[in-house]
């Protein structure tokens, strides 16, 4: 039977957790790779129109006008920000779907 998002259902309850795991650790060590180059992207591109900003500041955009109004950065920021939340939506997905539960009353 095909899911919603057109995988096979049962092949998909098949993968042990520990399998899920392992994809899950791959996955985060990807995401972390791209998630860092495009930090470093955007942090490049800002320090173009303001020199002397630094990585915290790069967080509260709004705080420089200048870069705020840059196309390329509100371009390059918004990548950044759906790599970050494809990374969240990722584990999330893949840990409801194949990471054991807790014991009840288990901490």
């Amino acid at each position: 039977m095909t899911g919603q998002l057109g995988y096979n259902r049962q092949a998909m309850s098949e993968v042990d957790a520990r399998s899920a795991l392992e994809v899950l650790a791959a996955l985060d060590r990807l995401f972390e790779q791209m998630i860092a180059q495009q930090r470093r992207k955007v942090l490049k591109l800002a320090r173009d129109v303001v020199p002397n900003i630094g990585p915290e500041d790069v967080l509260n955009p709004h705080d420089f006008p200048v870069l705020k109004a840059h196309p390329t950065f509100e371009f390059e920021d918004g990548l950044l920000s759906g790599l970050v939340a494809a990374h969240i939506a990722a584990r999330a997905e893949i840990r409801q779907r194949f990471a054991p539960s807790p014991a009840p009353g288990a901490r």
